[in-house]
């Protein structure tokens, strides 16, 4: 295949490469790779230099490191560097060591494993807790364990990728409908029944997408979906424990704890591990997870180090000092937002961890990217597959121990950033020639 510039293309170009060498047929895509590692315009795969703290440095894969403002880290209410969190985690190293050493079908599962299980249902009103070793798996294997290749999943346009790959892998009769949009829920649910009146449905919608950072109204799926004999999941990764009352989300904020059929879970944004769940008051449903859900019958169960931790930063989001840690959250967002608005980038959704900043072509965004580094700003790069082609953006992760100032000196950093970048690309100043040298 032709060339193409470090700063163009995406992965996409390279998703379906042909020809009998199955490792060397991806040769292309490596040497793309490569180029874009020189230019400094492949902002992944970068190692911190300490725990995810609102200061980090970072190391880029050619070795380079620079400190700044860390907006990259999913620790929404910075509980991983808590006292209180190691404590629980050495504690729980020193009595039952630190691996599961099994599947929760077999051995993995501990007494600490069934009071998290105990302790999740309590926050979302829910009966039945299965745990998975990472939220990925708790989507995946809730998709598969429940759907079968004459069923039909009905996923939101802007679903995780754990529950698109779940519903590709699950069955052939997978749809999508525009993002948000429950009319066009309600007009594929309408044409699946009239043909089908037999197959299950599983309906899957978001507490709060990353990649938006919108909200859906959840009554509305919960309500669309049940019209249809439908089961609805909805995916709390982003929102459960870093919003609504209590840490119960976008469905505890719209009163409707307990109403959705699966709510999934994951551990990894505001309780400082690994590790998801699915939660349900139907125990058949979680009997069948169990039996077929793959991503935890054939996975080792979370560590007791994991499950004690977990537990630690649950009692800290249901308390009053987890009130506290939101509220601390919400300000910093507005203040972040605030700055990026007033100097012409608005972020995209709502206020919440998640502030994305959409830049749209992928030239200027990994420009942006790379650049921000050496102006005091770690963020996270968006691009295709996360996101549509031409929607390349910032998601910018808050903490609650960021400060106001911090937040107002990463707005300014990365509005300006913006700025240079999109008119050095456009009239070739000394910047980008710095820029396309990989200084």
């Amino acid at each position: 295949m032709a060339r193409i510039a470090p700063d163009r293309g995406s992965v996409a170009h390279f998703a379906r490469l042909r020809g009998p060498d199955l490792l060397g047929r991806t040769k292309p895509l490596k040497e793309w790779v490569v180029e874009r590692v020189q230019r400094d315009l492949w902002p992944y795969s970068r190692a911190l230099h300490s725990g995810p703290s609102t200061v980090v440095r970072v190391e880029n894969l050619t070795g380079e490191v620079t400190e700044g403002i860390n907006l990259a880290s999913q620790d929404y209410l910075g509980l991983a560097t808590s006292p209180r969190i190691i404590d629980a985690a050495v504690d729980a190293a020193r009595t039952y060591g630190v691996h599961s050493a099994g599947s929760g079908v077999l051995s993995g599962n501990s007494d600490l494993s069934r009071h998290l299980e105990s302790e999740i249902g309590e926050l979302v009103q829910a009966e039945h807790v299965l745990l998975f070793p990472t939220g990925w798996a708790a989507g995946f294997g809730a998709v598969v364990g429940l759907v079968r290749p004459f069923d039909h999943v009905l996923l939101d346009e802007y679903a995780h990728a754990c529950l698109q790959q779940g519903a590709a892998a699950a069955t052939p009769n997978v749809h999508r409908h525009a993002h948000l949009d429950t009319d066009a829920l309600t007009a594929k649910l309408s044409a699946i029944r009239a043909n089908d009146t037999k197959a299950g449905i599983l309906v899957i919608t978001e507490g709060l997408y990353s990649m938006d950072a919108d909200v859906p109204r959840l009554q509305q799926f919960i309500d669309v979906a049940h019209e249809y004999d439908a089961v609805l999941l909805v995916d709390q990764a982003h929102d459960l424990g870093s919003s609504g009352p209590g840490g119960t989300g976008a469905l505890g904020a719209q009163g409707l704890l307990g109403q959705a059929d699966l709510v999934m879970g994951a551990f990894s944004k505001t309780f400082a591990s690994n590790g998801g769940f699915i939660a349900t008051n139907s125990q058949t449903a979680k009997i069948a997870m169990t039996c077929f859900g793959g991503s935890f019958t054939f996975s080792n169960a979370l560590s007791p180090v994991q499950v004690s931790v977990v537990r630690e930063a649950l009692r800290i989001v249901r308390s009053a000092e987890g009130d506290v840690l939101r509220t601390a959250l919400s300000e910093r967002s507005v203040a972040l937002r605030e700055e990026l608005a007033g100097r012409g980038h608005p972020c995209l959704g709502t206020v919440s961890a998640v502030n994305p900043v959409p830049i749209g072509s992928e030239a200027v965004a990994r420009t942006v990217s790379g650049e921000l580094g050496r102006r005091g700003v770690i963020a996270n790069l968006v691009e295709f597959p996360a996101v549509a082609l031409g929607s390349a953006r910032l998601r910018l992760q808050v903490m609650a121990a960021h400060t106001p100032e911090q937040m107002r000196t990463a707005g300014a950093a990365i509005a300006g950033t913006i700025d240079d970048v999109r008119a050095a690309l456009a009239g070739g100043s000394a910047l980008e020639s710095g820029l396309r040298a990989g200084y």
